[in-house]
């Protein structure tokens, strides 16, 4: 019940899209910094794949925590050199990062309500439900 892929997924979820929001925050807080490139996390291509093939793995603070799956999985943060937006050698777009950051609340919402739901049907079943 514990290693359910479900509860994974949201979990190592939530864990890309705070990666996400923190790239996201780092372009708007340099929106007028000259020849900065803007960041850009990737994770749910790597999420997708790694739910597919169902190896997943826990991330462990403690050793004495019980381990489960093969695969530890994280975003990946790369720089996006492709296009110069400003004239100052720039190249966040405002408007791109807050839609950015709009769409990337609605995904961290859905996976917290499901990981939520995940841990009360544990809960349930702890409590003999």
């Amino acid at each position: 019940m514990f290693s359910s892929t479900s509860l994974q997924a949201a979990m190592h979820g939530l864990d890309g899209a705070a990666a996400r929001q923190n790239s996201i925050s780092n372009n708007i807080s340099n929106v007028d910094t000259p020849n900065y490139s803007r960041e850009v996390t990737s994770f749910k291509d790597t999420l997708n794949q790694a739910v597919q093939n169902g190896n997943l793995e826990a991330h462990q603070t403690n050793d004495e925590h019980i381990a489960f799956g093969t695969q530890e999985v994280g975003p990946k943060t790369t720089k996006d050199t492709s296009s110069m937006y400003n004239h100052n050698g720039n190249n966040v777009d405002m408007d791109r990062e807050m839609a950015n950051m709009a769409q990337n609340q609605i995904y961290y919402n859905a996976l917290a309500d499901r990981a939520g739901g995940q841990f009360t049907k544990i809960k349930t079943a702890l409590q003999g439900g």
